[in-house]
């Protein structure tokens, strides 16, 4: 009991008195310190009274210095006739100088992390103990927690307008700066990137296509141009080829050798060079990638969090994919488990913050049709998918339905849905010997 008693929930008082000083003698660094430290990171309800008004009246804008700020208090409702003035004087006083704000922010933030882990951490402690389901969810549970914390993700899921507005700012400046033509994270088509924006953070794209029109291609060129121009990972879960076929399948993506000749292994000195070359290359990126074919979102979830620089993850493809919990469920309602998964994906989307690519199936309905061109409604089990989905691109091929088709070896790509543009089509360049997409004006010189 007296040990209970006698622990110390981490916080640092001075470090919280110094910062809302520093905001009282030097108003300047007002913004830069509500950048730093949220309101729910002061451990002592009157430091956090302080800072939250001091917080609105930055939000409007409104001049700060103690006398405003205590008048803001009055107004509130949380002035205290006795204490309040004079525990001003004190933070005004123990303040040696605003200059070091930054340091004081960064023992606040330290402090409230440190009581977040020691929450989380009894949290656990309570569920294994209580012994609520099995030791799999539980496990997951606590990855998810701590997953949270590192990446400040702390379930605060009521913020104000005025630090959203802050972020959003932020990331326009950034932007700006930058010079890029769209926000996201560039799948090499640029006539695509164009359209589409870019692969954006916490979306869930899906690449949809009858068998055989290319949409592993699609999914193994914007994976290898994510992992070779921006240094970042990428996790490619793949349901339905082995982990070899894959790698020879970015082989042949990145050397230029015939496939065919790729399978049978007939290739000539010069090939093999460039086999190599495209093996090196291939090498320096970091491509992670994972063949098990009865894998679940969650599993799938798990093993991104535990990846350091995860920028992308690409899923092929969506209906072989087991729903949580559910590893028997032929029976059940497939359209059901369906829109399960393709809700975890958009959650997982969301939680990783990185751009979730999903390729699917198409049910036979465009077989039937005059224009074989496939619809949001071909989506096989779609509603939910196409609800969930922030992109659907159709993959669609003239030349695989009609032999005579003028537009030899160019693929089609319907963007159906589009949360951050227009739909449309955008053509692009099908090279059938190396399984692979360019953009159409491009040709690989032989």
């Amino acid at each position: 009991m007296d040990e209970l008693l006698s622990r110390q929930v981490p916080h640092s008082l001075e470090a919280e008195q110094s910062v809302l000083g520093s905001m009282l003698i030097d108003s300047r660094c007002v913004s830069d310190v509500i950048g730093m430290v949220r309101p729910e990171e002061f451990y002592l309800q009157q430091n956090r009274d302080i800072f939250e008004t001091i917080y609105a009246m930055f939000n409007f804008s409104q001049p700060i210095d103690p006398v405003t700020v205590l008048d803001k208090m009055k107004e509130r409702g949380v002035f205290d006739e006795k204490t309040t003035l004079e525990y001003f004087k004190q933070l005004m006083d123990i303040t040696p100088t605003a200059a070091n704000v930054a340091q004081y922010c960064a023992i606040v933030h330290d402090k409230a992390l440190l009581r977040s882990i020691d929450q989380a951490a009894a949290e656990i402690q309570e569920s294994v103990q209580a012994g609520t389901g099995p030791a799999v969810s539980i496990l997951e549970n606590a990855e998810k927690k701590i997953y949270a914390l590192s990446h400040g993700n702390t379930g605060q899921t009521l913020e104000h307008i005025g630090t959203i507005l802050l972020k959003v700012f932020d990331r326009l400046t950034e932007l700006a700066e930058s010079g890029n033509a769209f926000p996201g994270l560039s799948s090499g088509l640029r006539d695509l990137d164009q359209k589409i924006n870019g692969l954006n953070k916490s979306d869930l794209m899906l690449i949809a296509a009858r068998p055989g029109m290319g949409k592993t291609s699609m999914a193994l060129n914007i994976a290898l141009n994510v992992a070779k121009k921006y240094d970042i990972t990428v996790a490619f879960f793949s349901l339905e080829m082995s982990r070899e076929q894959l790698a020879m399948r970015l082989i042949a993506n990145e050397s230029f050798v015939d496939n065919q000749k790729l399978a049978t292994g007939q290739l000539s000195e010069d090939e093999w060079g460039k086999i190599g070359l495209a093996a090196s290359a291939l090498s320096q990126t970091d491509i992670r990638v994972d063949d098990n074919p009865a894998i679940t979102v969650a599993e799938m979830n798990a093993r991104c969090r535990r990846l350091d620089k995860l920028g992308l993850v690409v899923i092929d493809y969506l209906q072989l994919m087991t729903s949580s919990g559910q590893r028997n469920a032929s029976g059940e309602n497939r359209q059901q488990i369906v829109a399960d998964i393709s809700r975890s994906l958009k959650i997982m989307a969301k939680e990783l913050q990185v751009p979730v690519v999903c390729l699917s199936q198409l049910s036979r309905a465009n077989e039937s049709r005059q224009d074989k061109r496939p619809m949001l409604s071909d989506l096989r089990e779609s509603g939910a998918i196409e609800q969930d989905a922030d992109e659907v691109l159709f993959l669609y091929r003239d030349d695989y339905y009609n032999e005579n088709s003028e537009e030899k070896n160019v693929a089609e790509c319907i963007i159906a849905k589009n949360r951050h543009g227009e739909t449309g089509t955008v053509k692009l360049q099908w090279l059938p010997q190396y399984t692979t997409f360019s953009d159409l004006e491009w040709r690989h010189a032989e």
